[in-house]
């Protein structure tokens, strides 16, 4: 399999990436403590995002597309 890395300094090389952390941010916004958090709160996040639909995905969920690979 081939592997890609994108640049330092270079965001826009990792569009999925980038979006994903701007979603996490909404709910950890940045410098945010995780000692403090529990994993409770973590699994919750984890949920929400994973039973987002996304564009990236032809809007299914990153759940649904996992499934779809694992079949």
């Amino acid at each position: 399999m081939k592997v890609y890395f994108a640049d330092p300094y270079s965001p826009w090389q990792r569009g999925t990436n980038e979006n994903t952390n701007g979603l996490i941010r909404q709910y950890f916004p940045k410098g945010t403590d995780f000692a403090t958090i529990s994993d409770y709160q973590i699994k919750k996040v984890q949920n929400l995002l994973n039973t987002r639909p996304r564009k990236a995905l032809g809007w299914k969920t990153p759940i649904e597309a996992m499934n779809e690979l694992l079949r």
